[in-house]
């Protein structure tokens, strides 16, 4: 199965490159701006009705631009990484990226769905946490405190 969080890293390093970013902050921003939208996406899976409003995003059948899981995205960035790493003149110019790169991710199934790499099923139940427990969002938590100095 594709992994959704190396997509979301490639997707966050592309969009990233427009933006001239301290070279000894850009590890945490890239980090920090997967991070918050792996957070997004498993926050809510964790909400009623999260998992259609992830299946409607990851099929194409959302406006990423719209959704309510971008803006979340850009809620935890803001929170977790902007006002942390004192990037406030940054903030507008990177917050601005995720919407393109959740837009990227509504092409992740139609994309790869062709030759059976991605099951969507497989993918809602990692953000849910599955049988492991922790799914997605337990990393998220380990990379962003790992970010900041704290431990999950």
């Amino acid at each position: 199965m594709a992994n959704l969080s190396d997509f979301i890293q490639k997707a966050v390093t592309a969009a990233a490159g427009k933006v001239d970013i301290p070279a000894n902050l850009k590890d945490q921003v890239l980090g920090g701006l997967s991070d918050s939208i792996l957070g997004s996406l498993t926050q809510t899976a964790a909400t009623p009705g999260g998992l259609d409003e992830i299946r409607n995003l990851l099929t194409g059948k959302a406006d990423a631009a719209k959704s309510g899981i971008t803006s979340l995205a850009g809620n935890l960035f803001n929170k977790n990484v902007i006002g942390k790493l004192n990037l406030g003149s940054l903030a507008p110019s990177l917050t601005a990226l995720i919407p393109g790169i959740m837009g990227k991710l509504s092409g992740f199934i139609k994309d790869q769905d062709g030759d059976g790499d991605v099951d969507i099923n497989d993918i809602l139940l990692s953000l849910k946490g599955g049988s492991s427990g922790g799914g997605l969002l337990g990393a998220a938590g380990s990379i962003l405190g790992g970010l900041f100095g704290r431990k999950k």
